[in-house]
């Protein structure tokens, strides 16, 4: 694959994963375009593309806000072009438990990434669709395969974002258009940093097992997928292990998630 004939938008790219992508793919010579909330993050990010030798744009975009994705996603359009490629990177929220969550909790993580993910890919899907082709990648936590105490919204939403995947991926088989799902365990990003109490709720069985991907590695970890088109990854490998063992011993894994997580009051 040619990347630099490739436009690429990634959603929450001005930081984390989504920035980690951005700079691999910058580097290997995509065109970039940028989409979250902060401007100046957007700015910078995209400052240090351009400065390593890339092209790079960004919008400032309200993403939960399907007027405004609708309206950035026309600018683009016209001003830079269609996508080949959109990355879903954007996402939040907070490990809570249902007992400390307030009613809105679940309304805003359910926002950011399930329907932050739905709308940025419908605005751009009959454009790419009218050109032939397309891709999608989505980015999700491996909190989409298990139940573990203290992540009431957080986990809902992450099941819900597996389930938009798995049906776009079953909707869009046999069309010239692709869909990748990467799942990813705990990344040494500044999630962790912004959101001290969701750190402290992974289980303590994720965190013998498991080790912390760099942000670098995941960013790799996407361009390769970009070229390769893989339908679903599961990273580290020991994790895509413990997803298919959870799937014949559910009540063993529950079990340890229980006895090894959070213990709410």
């Amino acid at each position: 694959m040619n990347y630099k004939n490739k436009l690429i938008l990634i959603t929450g790219g001005s930081s984390g994963i989504g920035k980690a992508a951005a700079m691999e793919l910058g580097r290997k010579g995509a065109t970039i375009i940028l989409q979250a909330r902060d401007i100046n993050k957007l700015k910078s990010t995209a400052n240090e593309i351009i400065n390593a030798g890339g092209k790079a744009y960004y919008f400032s975009t309200d993403l939960t806000d399907i007027d405004d994705v609708e309206k950035t996603a026309y600018l683009i359009i016209s001003e830079i072009g269609i996508p080949d490629i959109v990355i879903n990177s954007a996402g939040s929220g907070e490990w809570l438990s249902f007992s400390e969550a307030s009613a809105k909790h679940y309304s805003s993580t359910m926002d950011s990434p399930y329907l932050v993910t739905a709308y940025t890919c419908k605005v751009f899907y009959e454009k790419m669709k009218e050109r032939g082709n397309g891709h999608f990648i989505i980015i999700n936590s491996v909190a989409s395969y298990f139940s573990f105490p203290g992540a009431t919204g957080y986990t809902a939403a992450r099941w819900a974002l597996l389930g938009l995947t798995k049906s776009l991926q079953a909707d869009l088989h046999n069309t010239d258009f692709n869909v990748s799902l990467i799942t990813l365990g705990k990344v040494d990003s500044p999630y962790f940093s912004n959101n001290p109490i969701s750190e402290d709720r992974i289980p303590k069985i994720s965190n013998w097992l498991v080790p912390t991907m760099t942000m670098e590695a995941s960013g790799i970890l996407i361009a390769k997928t970009v070229k390769s088109k893989k339908e679903t990854q599961i990273r580290p490998i020991i994790l895509s292990i413990l997803v298919i063992l959870n799937r014949f011993f559910p009540r063993l894994f529950n079990w340890l998630m229980r006895i090894t997580g959070y213990k709410s009051n």
